[in-house]
């Protein structure tokens, strides 16, 4: 399994205590989706990841399993071209088939369990728990490692391997598409799938994995997402947003983010992990990202219990 692979670079005394993920299956719209689960069904709160287009849920499963080791549910699907979900037709994948699913996921899980869900996105999943929770108001409160809005032509630039055409990118990409829409090129060919880790060896292993950082994604799929119109964060008001954003992240700057969340409508908080890059694996970071995490789940729990 990927797990120990990318568990060794987590501070050692994060490594001893690894919950390893229990593989089920989800059928949605003809496709298989993979779903890691750590069940714990005395657990007051659940929570499920949303991994980025660098990751699946193995990958980030070291995250999963801090919660997992404290007693928390946890729930993590590898979305369509990723990790072991089956994608019966590839190049027809589109950024909105993301949000389709995991809206479809969340409304299932909570129709069959109906304990508090927290969302965890790290990367670009970050938006897409903001999503999630506003489409389906199903949603206690969203965790996020980044909030990456492609709206704004800052952050298209960050996202793209290269600046002036991740700006441009609403305007280039829409021709291409309708000739080449179902062409897949690797991932790390588009965006700066090196600035993923501060650790080369970390973003080496992201960026030639065949179920994460070395996929290829249709550009349609590219072009959808730098496209996309997102809930207005004026009008979002599904849920607590908690911002944990690596200070050190040489790939999508602190400051993207934390403009996007001043102007969400929920509650917010906003926790810089301190010499963490992108992929949070250094201290002391690490343990103030565990620190924020059990912060959201207490207060979740709490809430829960009081109603």
């Amino acid at each position: 399994m990927d797990v120990a692979r990318y568990a060794q670079f987590l501070p050692e005394e994060f490594q001893s205590t690894q919950h390893q993920p229990v593989s089920t299956w989800w059928n949605w719209s003809n496709r298989q989706i993979h779903v890691a689960r750590a069940s714990r069904p005395d657990a007051s709160v659940r929570v499920m990841g949303i991994h980025g287009a660098g990751g699946h849920a193995e990958a980030l499963w070291p995250f999963a399993a801090l919660a997992a080791d404290e007693g928390v549910e946890v729930i993590f699907p590898d979305l369509p071209l990723y990790g072991y979900t089956v994608e019966p037709q590839p190049s027809l994948v589109r950024y909105g088939d993301w949000i389709d699913m995991l809206c479809d996921f969340v409304n299932a899980e909570r129709a069959a369990d109906p304990r508090p869900l927290i969302l965890f996105g790290a990367s670009m999943g970050g938006m897409m728990a903001y999503e999630i929770a506003a489409r389906t108001g199903q949603v206690a409160a969203v965790l996020a490692t980044c909030l990456l809005d492609p709206a704004d032509p800052d952050a298209r630039a960050a996202a793209a391997r290269w600046g002036p055409l991740g700006r441009a990118a609403p305007t280039l990409l829409p021709p291409l598409v309708r000739f080449g829409g179902g062409v897949r090129l690797p991932i790390k060919w588009l965006v700066r799938m090196n600035r993923i880790s501060n650790d080369p060896a970390l973003s080496m292993l992201c960026s030639s994995d065949p179920r994460g950082g070395g996929v290829r994604v249709p550009l349609g799929f590219l072009a959808d997402w730098f496209a996309y119109k997102h809930t207005p964060p004026e009008e979002f008001t599904a849920a607590p947003v908690t911002l944990i954003h690596p200070a050190a992240d040489r790939w999508t700057p602190p400051q993207l983010s934390q403009r996007f969340l001043a102007r969400v409508a929920a509650p917010t908080e906003s926790v810089l992990l301190d010499n963490c890059g992108h992929f949070p694996i250094e201290e002391p970071g690490l343990t103030q990202l565990a620190a924020a995490a059990r912060s959201v789940v207490s207060a979740v729990a709490e809430q829960h219990r009081r109603s």
